[in-house]
This record gives structure tokens, sequence and C-alpha cells, in this order.
């Protein structure tokens, strides 16, 4: 169980939402298991009405096997009504919670992970791919994800579709491998032309990775990699 200065604060004191079908929402998808959750990061806005959160939710693991286990979420008061609301959306990787963020306000230097949440990155280009991740979120839509938890070195696989279609190799997928010894991690990405080679791969892995080069999917020039506008779910109104 994580540590309890570690569980999300989400300052709702006094606020209530602002409808019985917000009420139900959060419930379900946050509240309830709001025990099993851990803060990686996290930012208010100074004025009080929004707050942006990356969760790892600790209770998953003893779901569906393989289901995302981070949670981005924004929460959004009316300081005059006392009352909120929210939208959030469950994701695979830091970076995708991070994008996800980013797209809907967040200023990218404020949902930055503290030192000593989580692993830390092994190498440059984890660094790179991570801050490419984090950038750009709205080239690519997530297909598939699997976590893995259940080993001394966890991974984890994103399959994406680019949305362009000129794109050459449109189905990336992404890998990141945890080391828990040295609690570090790489993250990889690979490109495909089909999705069938995709997922072959990702049952596979016995090959190392495709390069993904980068694209020429806008005339401006060659595109970095993007990460995937994740499916939102519990958005409540």
């Amino acid at each position: 169980m994580p540590r309890s200065d570690y569980r999300p604060d989400f300052r709702l004191d006094g606020f209530e939402p602002v409808n019985d079908a917000v009420e139900e929402a959060f419930w379900d998808h946050i509240d309830s298991d709001r025990d099993s959750m851990t803060t990686l990061a996290s930012h208010h806005s100074p004025d009080g009405r929004q707050s942006f959160f990356v969760i790892h939710n600790g209770a998953v693991t003893w779901g569906v096997p393989g289901q995302p286990q981070l949670v981005a979420l924004r929460l959004e008061r009316d300081i005059a009504a006392k009352a909120y609301r929210f939208e959030h959306a469950e994701l695979p990787l830091p970076a995708m919670a991070q994008s996800w963020l980013i797209k809907r306000g967040c200023p990218a230097e404020a949902i930055v992970m503290p030192p000593g949440m989580g692993t830390k990155p092994a190498d440059t280009a984890t660094v790179a791919l991570h801050q490419r991740l984090m950038g750009d979120g709205d080239h690519f839509a997530l297909l598939h994800s699997y976590t893995d938890d259940t080993s001394p070195k966890p991974a984890t696989t994103v399959l994406l579709r680019a949305l362009d279609e000129r794109v050459e190799k449109p189905f990336r997928v992404l890998l990141e491998q945890a080391d828990l010894d040295t609690f570090t991690h790489t993250l990889r990405e690979g490109a495909f032309e089909t999705v069938e080679a995709a997922v072959g791969w990702m049952d596979d892995r016995s090959s190392p990775l495709p390069s993904a080069v980068p694209s020429t999917s806008r005339a401006s020039g060659p595109a970095a990699l993007p990460v995937a506008p994740p499916q939102v779910r519990g958005r409540a109104r």
C-alpha cells in the first residue's frame, strides 16, 4: 500500500460533484482505488480551478492481466459554486499520461516526475524518446498495450497507429523495460508497415525492434514520433 503522503490529494474538501453522474463516475474510476494510488506527479493551477495528476494505481495489478496501471487525471473546479468535474485516461506509460495532461492545459515543466519517483532512465536514448512522447500527443492512436509486472524486470509494450495515412510505417511499438536491481528503465520504439508485423513482434520479441526512421508526414519536414492520443474514459459532465 502506498505511503499516506504519496496518496493523491485531490483538494476537493468543501466541493461537491456537479451532478450525480460525476459523483458516480469519480467513485468508479478514481476514488474507489484511492488507497492503492500513488501520486507520481501533480500540478495545481494558481487560481485553484484546475489540478493535474499522474497517478500509479496499484490495484490494477490484481485485476485483468496487462491492463494500464497509470491514470492521467484532470480536475476542474467551479470556485463560486464549490463544484467539480473531471476527465481521466488510463494509460500504460508515464510519458503518455504527461502528454495527455499537457494537451489539456498543464504546463509541461510542471508535470515532470520528481527525483526518486519511479525508476530512472538508463540512457540518453530513453530520455530523448520520453521527451518526444511528452511533447506531441496528436499524431498517433493507441491500439493496444500490455503491462507485465510479474518479473524482476517488468516490461510494458504499446502499439500505436499513425493518424496520417501518408506515414510509410504507420504502426509503432514502444517497449519500456525496467531493471529493479539498478532501479532504471529503457524506452525504445520500432516502426512497422502492417499491424500484423507489429503484433507479431510483440508476441515473439526474439529480434531487435526495427528502426523507427522519422517520417515525412508533414510538408514542413520530418516529424518526431509522437504519443498516442489516448482513449478517454470516465469523462463526466
